[in-house]
């Protein structure tokens, strides 16, 4: 993402917590900044992609004090939307705008340029968070106020799982029946049955490569976001709370760092 950024021609400076992993960005012709204070001491515009709200609060906490008025703070992360509602609230208490804007598509997606952006926050706000992230998003869109891009992203998430519970259960279906799992696959995934899971995931299922893409840790921890959510709207969320369950087994059997597509190995061994 900070790449197509460099590549558009404009000044990006970054920052990790593990240095190393600065160096292709660097290469590539980004500035690293040695700390986060200094990062939001150079950038008008400051995106933030971490793992959780935690992390999220940290990051925000160590740059706040050394941010100019009016700074744009962009958040990428997956998080509690409860929580993006009080970052808003704090930062514009500070003269400075927050943007949460989660995004999918993978770490293809990235490479490509065309992640799907859900931005929530104010309008001027949005507006400018979305002409900058240009390069490297197919479509960016405000959802609604602060809070909103969150819970767009979470019922994302919930198809996710929903559709990879469909794909490794009716594949397994077909194991134990004996079929030929990449025909299935083939002529399932290109009707009606068919869906992006069947698509991106449906290699690793052949191939039985559980390395992550999106791993069952990262997938369980939006699923723990899902079901806050939920309780807040009382809303029901049957099949997300299922497929965290079945996850949960791999989660805990010491395969956590595996793609979620493993799920599929679950079933298998599951029915032995």
């Amino acid at each position: 993402m900070a790449g197509h950024l460099v590549r558009a021609g404009l000044d990006v400076v970054v920052w990790n917590r593990t240095v190393e992993k600065s160096a292709p960005i660097r290469e590539a012709g980004a500035k690293v900044a040695p700390s986060l204070a200094d990062l939001a001491d150079r950038c008008d515009v400051i995106f933030v992609c971490v793992n959780r709200s935690e992390d999220v609060r940290e990051c925000l906490r160590e740059m706040i004090q050394h941010a100019a008025p009016g700074t744009l703070f962009v958040d990428h992360s997956t998080i509690s939307p409860m929580a993006a509602q009080s970052f808003a609230t704090e930062l514009r208490a500070h003269g400075m705008q927050f943007v949460d804007a989660p995004i999918t598509g993978g770490s293809m997606g990235a490479q490509k340029g065309t992640l799907t952006v859900f931005c929530g926050g104010d309008e001027d706000a949005v507006a400018k968070a979305i002409e900058t992230m240009k390069p490297y998003s197919g479509r960016a869109e405000r959802v609604g106020p602060s809070g909103s891009g969150q819970m767009m992203k979470l019922a994302n998430q919930m198809a996710v799982g929903g559709a990879l519970l469909a794909l490794c259960e009716s594949m397994a279906f077909c194991e134990r029946a004996g079929l030929d799992l990449e025909q299935a696959m083939s002529m399932i995934g290109s009707g009606a049955g068919g869906s992006w899971a069947f698509q991106n995931y449906g290699p690793k299922l052949l191939n039985r490569d559980w390395r992550p893409g999106f791993s069952i840790k990262n997938q369980r921890k939006d699923f723990g976001y899902c079901r806050e959510a939920a309780r807040s709207l009382g809303a029901k969320i049957p099949a997300t709370e299922l497929c965290d369950l079945l996850l949960s087994e791999l989660d805990h059997a010491g395969r956590g760092e595996e793609t979620t597509a493993a799920l599929f190995d679950g079933y298998l061994k599951g029915g032995e």
